[in-house]
């Protein structure tokens, strides 16, 4: 046997006589001595390559070996499904070593809540929302609670990172850290990025400027021997694209493909999902659906059903991106295609997770637009491209919630002290200026220096205990639908709107079937529908989503030419071939095409829609009719040398009123700060200053 020195006797112990283990995974074993040191730590691996064990071994060893006690690890994921999962796993472990492990997200009930409270665990898993309520809430002593503090895992670490929530855990974290009385050492889990070491000077927030060591930890740096003999990075990989036209196609395919077998089924919307759920149905394929407009308990129930059975299917969004363990599946499927590479390994790590089984995906393009996108993606992923993940730049509006948080969680604080919280956290970079504004606009006062919370923050955000403060995102409005007791999910407004036939009933299609609309209560927000046979539709808003300019740079190749390394079946190579054809007027190997139209004139680009907005910006807004990720719509009196001397440097695309109220905490912001944010955000001037060279 193998040893598994550097854990203590007790996890050594049951890691090989309670789970079987004959040795650690490759990242596992590399993990040991640097979580065990006390060094903030990256680990990668791809999905279930053993991440949360490589955190959690060594410090539960140093739990039990330096006696820790009170709440002491703290452990974040972006979705409480994914804390529901890794709770009973994490309770197992804890109990090895005489401990016990905490569950806190929106959906803990009081009581269990009270218990946490009275009762502290040893290892808090949560979300960074919670963590927020924990800190904010007059019913729960922080203090107490996060005094122990001495480590914080964060799960699915580049999921948080690409997006405010991240800024607004490593902002939480800091305030966590000048709470406890220890240093709080900080590991953080991904899968695949492209820029890991960016990744973890990101993670270690302030204290990397205090000179914190740090490491970025993968499975190449084990020399113990994989679990069954597997390596991380296994080659044995098969990947197929083909061409199906439609989502009945689809569904047809599926019923057809890989009986006996458990599928997963990515689709890039919601309603694609429900779509091709119902199409299964009606081919008798057991079907489960997964997505975030589905209750809590309907997606449980889809879950653990499908971990459960065998022949069927699971149709899902980015939900099941993450680590959520729905067990072992034989075929990953994707429609259409992702909108990245990272997702691509994401969704692919879901694969070949039994001893002699291969890692695999089965492209079903539906139409030319996820055709050319899968083409592209499978072209970047043969390169060994994996997009580097970009925290959001300027986050003003996440310093303003911040800066009102603390005064909710200390009651005041010091108007020239206020900075000891977070440190030289990125984060707070422009806080002076936003602090300003508060304290001018009263949402922050001052008495004798100190800060407390205004009466314009109780009339912005004073509701329901200030619960609009404790999230860094914005939920669209939905109505909740249920038939009978059981609650389906929610849907937008949208859906209710759909024109029919005078006379003719209202039909939804949600959780893979097909229901009436029997009420529809506007004030309670509620629907209520019954079963039944016919099709229904769904409906949720949907935005342009801007592609990376790699992403539409590689569709362009491939138009030119270029092939993805996958295996292409026939109708989808038939199909390249003529979408080659009909789209050859809009790529020329030599760089930009210039197109008169009968509106104008279209400049094809193929720079992904911020870089394009960026140029239109550069351009002046009145020759601009219009953009997208491959081309700009232009006046027909623009040249091809207006477009090569655009002055892209300062170039900022413009952002609308809608924009700005979409931006959460906006009204905390002076209105030029928030759309110069906005504008920073959405400007790609390395892509657009790429396009004028070429």
């Amino acid at each position: 046997m193998t040893s598994l020195t550097g854990l203590s006797a007790a996890v050594e112990y049951h890691v090989v006589n309670s789970l079987g283990w004959a040795s650690l995974r490759p990242l596992q074993h590399a993990a040991v001595g640097p979580v065990r040191s006390g060094d903030d730590c990256l680990l990668l691996a791809p999905t279930a390559g053993g991440k949360t064990e490589a955190a959690m071994f060594p410090l539960l060893s140093r739990m039990a070996d330096e006696s820790w006690h009170g709440v002491s690890v703290v452990y974040v994921t972006p979705l409480k499904a994914l804390l529901n999962n890794l709770h009973p796993r994490l309770e197992q472990y804890a109990a090895w070593v005489g401990r016990s492990a905490g569950l806190w997200h929106g959906d803990v009930g009081n009581t269990a809540r009270r218990h946490i409270m009275n009762e502290r665990p040893d290892i808090l898993l949560t979300t960074p929302e919670s963590l927020e309520a924990m800190l904010v809430s007059t019913r729960v002593d922080h203090r107490a609670m996060f005094a122990d503090v001495k480590a914080v895992v964060i799960d699915e670490l580049h999921a948080f990172a690409g997006a405010d929530r991240g800024w607004h855990l490593l902002a939480v974290l800091e305030r966590i850290q000048r709470l406890s009385a220890h240093p709080v050492q900080r590991l953080g889990l991904s899968a695949t990025v492209g820029n890991p070491e960016e990744m973890l000077t990101w993670m270690q927030g302030s204290l990397q400027g205090q000179g914190r060591t740090g490491r970025v930890v993968t499975a190449e740096d084990g020399d113990g021997p994989a679990v069954g003999g597997r390596s991380a990075k296994a080659a044995d990989v098969e990947v197929t694209l083909d061409y199906v036209g439609s989502v009945p196609n689809a569904a047809e395919v599926l019923s057809r493909l890989y009986r006996g077998e458990k599928r997963l089924v990515f689709c890039e919307s919601r309603r694609r999902a429900e779509e091709l759920a119902f199409e299964l149905r009606r081919r008798n394929v057991t079907t489960f659906v997964s997505h975030s407009s589905l209750s809590a308990d309907e997606r449980r129930v889809s879950e653990r059903a499908f971990a459960e059975a065998r022949d069927c299917v699971i149709v899902a969004t980015s939900t099941l991106e993450l680590g959520v363990d729905i067990g072992d599946l034989d075929r990953m499927i994707q429609i259409d295609a992702p909108r990245s590479v990272a997702s691509f390994l994401q969704r692919l790590g879901r694969t070949g997770r039994r001893s002699g089984a291969r890692r695999n995906a089965l492209f079903l393009a539906v139409d030319n637009d996820g055709l050319l996108r899968a083409s592209a993606v499978r072209l970047l992923w043969g390169r060994g491209f994996v997009e580097p993940v970009v925290p959001p730049p300027s986050p003003r509006h996440i310093a303003a919630q911040q800066l009102l948080a603390l005064a909710l969680q200390e009651g005041r604080f010091g108007a020239s002290t206020w900075r000891r919280w977070w440190g030289d956290l990125a984060v707070m970079d422009d806080a002076d200026v936003v602090l300003t504004y508060l304290r001018e606009r009263e949402f922050l006062v001052e008495d004798q220096g100190m800060l407390f919370i205004g009466p314009t923050a109780e009339k912005e955000f004073g509701r329901r205990h200030f619960m609009d403060l404790l999230a860094s995102f914005t939920a669209d409005l939905e109505l909740k639908v249920v038939a009978g007791r059981r609650q389906i999910g929610s849907v937008s407004p949208l859906a209710l709107s759909q024109r029919s036939t005078a006379g003719a009933e209202k039909r939804l299609l949600l959780a893979g079937w097909a229901w009436r609309v029997e009420s529809v209560d506007w004030q309670r927000r509620e629907v209520v529908v019954s079963e039944q046979p016919e099709k229904g539709k769904v409906q949720w808003p949907s935005e342009a989503v801007a592609e990376s300019f790699e992403l539409v740079q590689a569709q362009r190749e491939v138009l030119l030419g270029s092939d993805p390394t996958v295996g292409l079946s026939r109708r989808a190579a038939d199909r390249l071939v003529r979408l080659r054809a009909e789209m050859a007027a809009t790529v020329d190997s030599s760089g930009l095409v210039l197109a008169d139209t009968p509106r104008g004139r279209q400049l094809w680009s193929w720079a992904g829609l911020r870089a394009n907005e960026t140029l239109a910006a550069a351009l002046g807004g009145a020759d601009v009719l219009g953009t997208d990720n491959r081309r700009l719509e232009l006046a027909s009196h623009v040249t091809i040398d207006d477009i090569r001397t655009a002055q892209i440097a300062h170039a900022e695309p413009a952002v609308s009123s809608d924009a700005v109220d979409g931006l959460k905490f906006s009204a905390a912001l002076p209105l030029e700060l928030a759309r110069s944010t906005l504008g920073e955000r959405f400007a790609e001037r390395r892509g657009a200053e790429e396009i004028l060279r070429s």
